[in-house]
């Protein structure tokens, strides 16, 4: 991870102007160099301090958000394979929006599987894009201002956030399945 910053603050020093649009360039390539979400995020904080990395980070990943609308709608097989992963995950399973963001703060879960649920749950490229982008600004926020501090919490203070998290996601899927439930009946 050190070596990764060090190359992207190499590159970016030597960018000048040009360096927070290769930035953004850099979240929308991110899945073809199999980086996680956070480690570009953290380089963001890292080498344009919370602020504009935040920023930054931000509008790479709704734009990342808007290539996987169009990717998905464009591309059949893509579809397929994450409506397959979709079942593997969560199988007979709907999500809420809600659900969905709190996947997003989570490390490592697959950024395009949960852009994939979010098409499912609205009816326009418009709603998509405004519940896409409402809930990337946490991940922004968070892994640019905390990336760094998480990864180098202990594995008991990981495990702790990671179980609060899940906690939170577990609360808000029963309250969902209770308010379907009343709005059955």
């Amino acid at each position: 991870m050190a070596e990764f910053e060090q190359a992207i603050e190499n590159f970016i020093g030597h960018a000048g102007f040009w360096a927070p649009l290769l930035f953004v360039l850099l979240h929308l390539i991110r899945p073809l160099l199999f980086l996680p979400v956070i480690a570009v995020c953290i380089a963001g904080g890292y080498l344009f301090g919370f602020f504009q990395g935040a920023l930054l980070s931000f509008i790479g990943l709704t734009l990342m958000s808007y290539v996987s609308y169009m990717l998905i709608n464009e591309f059949p097989r893509f579809r397929a394979k994450l409506a397959a992963l979709k079942d593997k995950w969560f199988p007979d399973r709907n999500l809420s929006v809600s659900q969905v963001m709190i996947l997003r703060v989570m490390p490592f879960v697959h950024f395009h599987l949960l852009s994939f649920y979010l098409m499912e749950m609205t009816n326009t490229r418009r709603e998509y894009m405004y519940y896409s982008a409402l809930g990337l600004i946490a991940p922004a926020i968070l892994y640019t201002a905390f990336g760094k501090a998480i990864s180098e919490f202990p594995w008991y203070a990981t495990l702790s956030m990671f179980l609060l998290l899940a906690a939170i996601f577990s609360f808000i899927d029963k309250w969902h399945s209770r308010k379907q439930k009343l709005d059955k009946t």
